[in-house]
């Protein structure tokens, strides 16, 4: 009879110690999902953020390479301009000598100038 009775007590232990321990299990992998959760919507929001940066630089980067496409044209034009006026009669090198001249001496005018102010 003691027999019986012990064995009835002991399966009522060892279920509620496996429910505890099952409880505990349950709870610890609640803890973690919750954790993992907050990783991945930080790495979710780092993702897009990284995302939208390389965008916004792509279209800098559009932007930059349209600028200088712009500034080659206008460059490539003043030098066949310049090339097609030194390619000319005699009196245009006598200008464009001029010119140059003019250039050079107001450069070093200017250069004085403001050395002279910087004192």
């Amino acid at each position: 009879m003691m027999t019986l009775n012990k064995k009835p007590t002991e399966d009522f232990l060892q279920k509620q110690g496996h429910g505890s321990v099952e409880d505990m299990l349950d709870v610890e992998n609640k803890r973690l999902a919750e954790n993992l959760a907050t990783k991945v919507s930080r790495l979710k929001s780092l993702a897009y953020d990284i995302d939208r940066e390389a965008e916004d630089q792509n279209e800098y980067l559009d932007g930059m390479d349209s600028n200088f496409l712009s500034a080659t044209g206008l460059l490539t034009g003043s030098v066949k301009r310049f090339s097609t006026m030194v390619r000319s009669s005699r009196d245009n090198r006598r200008i464009l000598c001029y010119v140059s001249l003019g250039l050079v001496l107001v450069f070093f005018l200017l250069y004085y100038l403001i050395s002279r102010i910087q004192r």
